[in-house]
């Protein structure tokens, strides 16, 4: 019978090591040598995540339980206040950049978005976590209750998350998006809260097309309308300009401005868009494609240790989240590269009930067949 390491060792050894060492040496290199260290932190942190651990010391009780196999893990004895420590004062930054790297990695193995045109597609949004004013009044949101806000950029390539910043409940969301680099022909789609006509003129500049809807109180002129056909829940297709006096002085681009009403709930959403080629039926698609980061926000926060906190400052939250954008991607990884069936929620749920079995981990999703023993040998035959 083979022999095999915990699931968790199995898993771990999938991740870029070398690059996880380059990166230690570039953030951590002035650390004392009886500190923490990275990989122990990592590996302390991502066994909360995939074990839906709560708090530091269920952490830290879970890894002494198993204290036998750290040799397997690579990593050393995990204390509560060391794992503390470390989460204060290691740099965030560090789990940012392997984020970056883990996602270039992916690229490429996952399926494709569901539309015909060439380049990629990113959907943008933001999802707040609500803490307890007590425990965190620097992070104010509305004087009622405490927040942080993850801005996230989600490739359609996969389903994977791209870009990823965290800031406090009243971070902007503009300010983040401003911050992601889309490469030239990609496409952009997003809500209302990313309505800044400057930074759409920059996208239109840079060959980025994006697709949102417009604002209410938008002032316009319609400098063209184009044909529609009725029966496709298309009501108008109209290229516009921007009237208003502020939008004048900045020199905006005209735009495209298509209305589609919803056959099933028979609401009208009115889009706009700086691609003039497609048919408005594959806008108001795009948009629709919209619902993926909502969905994503859903499973991350139901299936990963990121709705609570385990530190106090902002180095710890974000590091957290980091941590759970980085293990999401180590199972997208392994679940393309594998050709795995089952769905990122039932490989987590796999995961978390054989973390620390000793059995193969490919096991977990393909088993082998069964066996049907021939049971001519046991019939006593006349």
């Amino acid at each position: 019978m083979a022999h095999h390491n915990t699931v968790l060792s199995q898993l771990l050894k999938l991740l870029p090591r070398h690059q996880f060492d380059s990166l230690s040496k570039q953030y951590d290199s002035t650390r004392r040598s009886d500190a923490l260290p990275r990989w122990s932190q990592f590996v302390a942190l991502a066994t909360g995540h995939l074990g839906g651990r709560r708090s530091l010391r269920d952490i830290t009780s879970a890894l002494e339980s198993q204290s036998a196999r750290h040799y397997h893990l690579g990593c050393r004895r995990v204390s509560k206040s060391a794992l503390a420590r470390a989460n204060e004062k290691l740099d965030h930054r560090f789990y940012c950049d392997l984020f970056s790297c883990l996602y270039q990695r992916c690229v490429g193995k996952g399926g494709k978005h569901p539309f015909r045109f060439k380049g990629k597609l990113f959907s943008l949004d933001g999802s707040l976590f609500d803490v307890a004013m007590e425990i965190f009044p620097w992070a104010n949101y509305n004087n009622q209750k405490a927040a942080f806000k993850l801005h996230l950029g989600l490739d359609h390539d996969g389903l994977i998350p791209a870009f990823a910043s965290v800031t406090v409940g009243k971070g902007s969301e503009m300010e983040q998006a401003r911050l992601f680099k889309f490469p030239k022909g990609s496409v952009v789609v997003f809500d209302k809260g990313y309505n800044d006509y400057t930074w759409h003129n920059t996208l239109t500049k840079k060959g980025i097309f994006f697709v949102t809807r417009i604002r209410g109180n938008a002032a316009y002129e319609v400098i063209k309308t184009r044909p529609v056909r009725k029966d496709s829940g298309i009501i108008s297709d109209e290229v516009i300009r921007y009237t208003h006096r502020r939008t004048k002085k900045r020199n905006l681009k005209p735009v495209r401005k298509v209305v589609y009403k919803d056959a099933e709930t028979g609401k009208e959403y009115i889009f706009i868009t700086n691609h003039f080629r497609w048919s408005a039926n594959t806008i108001a698609g795009i948009y629709k494609q919209r619902w993926q980061v909502e969905l994503f926000f859903k499973w991350i926060k139901q299936n990963l240790k990121i709705k609570s906190f385990i530190g106090t400052s902002m180095n710890a939250v974000v590091t957290q989240i980091m941590v759970a954008l980085c293990v999401h991607l180590m199972l997208k990884w392994m679940r393309f590269t594998f050709s795995l069936k089952q769905s990122p929620m039932q490989i987590i749920r796999l995961l978390q009930l054989n973390l620390f079995v000793s059995r193969g981990l490919m096991g977990l999703f393909k088993p082998p067949p069964i066996r049907l023993n021939d049971s001519s040998q046991l019939r006593l035959e006349l």
